[in-house]
C-alpha cells in the first residue's frame, strides 16, 4: 500500500510539473507577444519579411525532413547521415554553380543554370544515399533496432569527415546570381526575390513528392512496404526496391534544399549538415515522424516558429537581442506540442499488425 501510495504521488508531481510547464509557456508566449504588440517596434513590412523568412527557412526543413520520415515510415529507423547527405548535395551544387558561372550561364540564364544545379545536387545526394544504405544500413535490416542507429551515426561522422579531407575545413562562397539581387514588389510589400523563389520551389517539390507518393505505382510498392513489409513481399513487391526508391527520393528533396538553402546563408563547408539536420529531424517529430504531410507542416511551423517568434515572445518583455534564442524558442515548441500530442500534429503513422 505504502509503494502504491508514493508512485501515485511522483504520478501527481510529474503531472503537476506538466501543466506548470505548459501554463508558464503559454504565459510567456500570450503576455510576451501582447505586450510586444502594443510596443508597436515593429512594422507590418518588418512582421511580413520575418514571416516570409520564416516560410523559407520552413520549406528546407520540410524537404529535409521528408527524407527522415519516409525512411522511418519504411523501415523504422532514423537516418541520422541525412544531415550529411544534404551536405552533400550543397557542395555538389556549389562546384557546379562556380563552374557555370565562371562560364557566365549562371547569370546569362539564371533559371536554366539553377535547374542544372539543384537536379545535380539532387543526383549526387541521392547517390550518396544509395551508398550508405548499401553499406552501412541494409546488412543490418534484421538486427536489433538500436545497431543500425549506431551505423548511422558512424555513416554520419564518416560522410562528415570525408568531406573535410578531401575538400578542408573552409567555408566556401556561393556564387551570386545577380537576378535573385533586390526585391519584388507583392501587394505592396517589398519581398527579397531569393525569398520568393526558394519559397515558391520548395513548394512546388514539395507538391511533385506528394503527388508521386500518392499517385504513381512505385509511390503505392512504397506506401504497402510502409504499411506492411511481409505482406507486401508476398504481394509480389520487391521490398529491396522499394526500399531504394525510399532512400533515393528522401535524399533528393534533401540535395534540392541543400541548393536553396545556399542561396539564403551563401556559404557551405562540411559542418554545415548538423544544425539543419537536427531541425529538420525535429520538424519530423513534430509534425509526425512517418507521415510526409506532417513532415511538411512540422518544417515550416518549425520555420515560422524561429523566425518570428524571438521577436514576438520575447522582445515585449524587455530580452535583450531575442533573436540569439530562436533555437531554445524551437525546441520549446517542440516539447509544449509533444507534450499536448506526444504523436505530433499530424500524428504518427504507425501500423498494428494482426496475427
Amino acid at each position: 500500500m505504502y509503494r502504491t501510495l508514493t508512485e501515485r504521488l511522483a504520478d501527481w508531481g510529474i503531472v503537476a510539473v506538466l501543466w506548470a510547464f505548459r501554463i508558464a509557456v503559454i504565459l510567456i508566449v500570450v503576455v510576451g507577444s501582447v505586450l510586444t504588440l502594443v510596443k508597436g517596434t515593429y512594422t507590418r513590412d518588418q512582421w511580413i519579411d520575418l514571416a516570409i523568412f520564416g516560410l523559407s527557412q520552413g520549406g528546407i526543413y520540410a524537404l529535409i525532413a521528408l527524407g527522415y520520415t519516409m525512411v522511418y515510415g519504411v523501415l523504422r529507423m532514423i537516418n541520422f547521415a541525412h544531415g550529411e547527405i544534404f551536405m552533400s548535395g550543397a557542395f555538389a551544387g556549389y562546384f557546379l554553380a562556380t563552374a557555370l558561372n565562371r562560364q557566365g550561364m549562371l547569370n546569362a540564364n539564371p533559371v536554366l543554370a539553377l535547374a542544372i544545379v539543384t537536379l545535380f545536387a539532387m543526383a549526387v545526394s541521392a547517390g550518396v544515399a544509395l551508398l550508405v544504405e548499401r553499406v552501412a544500413y541494409r546488412p543490418l535490416r534484421q538486427a536489433p533496432r538500436l545497431v543500425p542507429l549506431i551505423s548511422a551515426i558512424g555513416a554520419s561522422f564518416f560522410l562528415q569527415y570525408t568531406v573535410r579531407g578531401l575538400f578542408g575545413p573552409g567555408v566556401y562562397a556561393y556564387p551570386d546570381i545577380e537576378s535573385l539581387q533586390g526585391e519584388w514588389i507583392i501587394f505592396g510589400v517589398g519581398i527579397l526575390k531569393r525569398q520568393v523563389v526558394i519559397v515558391v520551389a520548395a513548394f512546388i517539390m514539395m507538391l511533385i513528392l506528394y503527388m508521386l507518393v500518392m499517385r504513381t505505382r512505385i509511390g503505392k510498392a512504397v506506401r504497402a512496404v510502409s504499411e506492411d513489409r511481409e505482406v507486401a513481399e508476398l504481394m509480389g513487391i520487391s521490398v529491396d526496391r522499394a526500399i531504394v526508391v525510399t532512400f533515393a527520393i528522401g535524399a533528393a528533396m534533401a540535395g534540392a534544399a541543400g541548393v536553396l538553402y545556399a542561396q539564403i546563408f551563401r556559404q557551405v563547408n562540411f559542418f554545415m549538415g548538423f544544425v539543419p539536420g537536427i531541425k529538420a529531424f525535429t520538424a519530423a517529430v513534430l509534425g509526425g515522424i512517418g507521415n510526409i504531410p506532417g513532415a511538411m507542416l512540422g518544417g515550416l511551423f518549425l520555420g515560422l516558429v524561429e523566425s518570428v517568434g524571438p521577436s514576438l515572445f520575447l522582445d515585449g518583455l524587455g530580452i535583450v537581442a531575442p533573436y540569439q534564442l530562436k533555437d531554445a524558442i524551437a525546441f520549446t515548441m517542440l516539447v509544449l506540442v509533444l507534450i499536448f500530442r506526444p504523436s505530433g500534429i499530424l500524428g504518427e503513422r504507425l501500423v498494428t499488425k494482426r496475427a
